[in-house]
């Protein structure tokens, strides 16, 4: 696991965006694994960017999403797919069907986990996973106690993570759907280059837990400690509780030249 910590988002958006632009120069056609929310929009942002004035093209690569409501209709505004359309796909060269979201296969969602992780075998694995972490530890909507070797699968929400989400429902919480389907702690670990953010000092409990703490599962992002190639970007008020804070600085100021994350 390699921690970087940075200023702010933006500059974190730069250094992760220097990931993709590598990978996917090496090799054009590869499997990169999507997140939704408000944190990786500024890598995003880049992205879209370095597209349009800097040539780099996702027409050859394809891309899965970590988690998707069940049962909110195709074209739902809130819809995960939706945001991954508006936010990034519609504004880069990715092909059409490129991108698969949990919710998309045409099964029903007690099988849906099954066929998801068969798509993403098909494809070659998730080459590049880019994650946010929430304030209590969790990724995707893999919540706290859950499993660390779970695989995708039909999940139901939580009150609090339905009271959390009713913000995007108009605060109606009725609104809000009571299941999902998301990527497991396993499938995550299965990536081969897994890329956590995390921004403001909320966060700065979760990311010591997930980067310093014991590997646990009432911290599910503890689980990237075990991942062969983890790399963690934090700003300064995530980074604010992290006990090794001044080794991750050196070891990062200290990288070979052309030894990239």
């Amino acid at each position: 696991m390699e921690v970087v910590v940075v200023e702010s988002p933006d500059e974190a958006a730069g250094i992760v965006a220097d990931i993709y632009t590598s990978l996917l120069t090496r090799r054009p056609d590869a499997v990169l694994g999507l997140a939704t929310g408000s944190t990786p929009l500024p890598v995003y942002k880049e992205l879209i960017r370095r597209h349009r004035e800097e040539g780099l093209s996702f027409a050859r690569a394809r891309a899965f999403l970590l988690d998707e409501y069940v049962g909110l209709p195709v074209g739902h505004p809130e819809r995960y797919r939706e945001f991954i359309r508006n936010e990034l796909e519609q504004h880069v060269d990715f092909t059409a069907d490129a991108i698969l979201g949990p919710g998309d296969l045409d099964v029903p969602p007690t099988e849906a986990g099954g066929a998801y992780e068969e798509a993403i075998g098909q494809a070659g694995g998730v080459d590049l996973q880019i994650l946010g972490i929430g304030t209590d530890g969790h990724l995707a909507f893999n919540m706290p106690m859950s499993s660390l070797a779970s695989r995708t699968r039909l999940k139901t929400l939580t009150p609090r993570t339905r009271q959390d989400n009713a913000r995007f429902f108009g605060g109606d919480i009725g609104q809000v759907p009571t299941q999902c389907l998301t990527q497991g702690l396993g499938t995550i670990l299965d990536s081969r280059h897994a890329v956590m953010l995390g921004f403001g000092r909320g966060k700065a409990q979760a990311v010591r837990e997930a980067v310093e703490g014991p590997l646990s599962s009432r911290w599910p992002a503890s689980v990237l400690q075990m991942h062969p190639h983890a790399t963690i970007v934090v700003d300064e008020d995530a980074a604010s509780q992290l006990s090794f804070v001044d080794y991750y600085r050196s070891t990062y100021a200290g990288k070979p030249a052309g030894q990239g994350l």
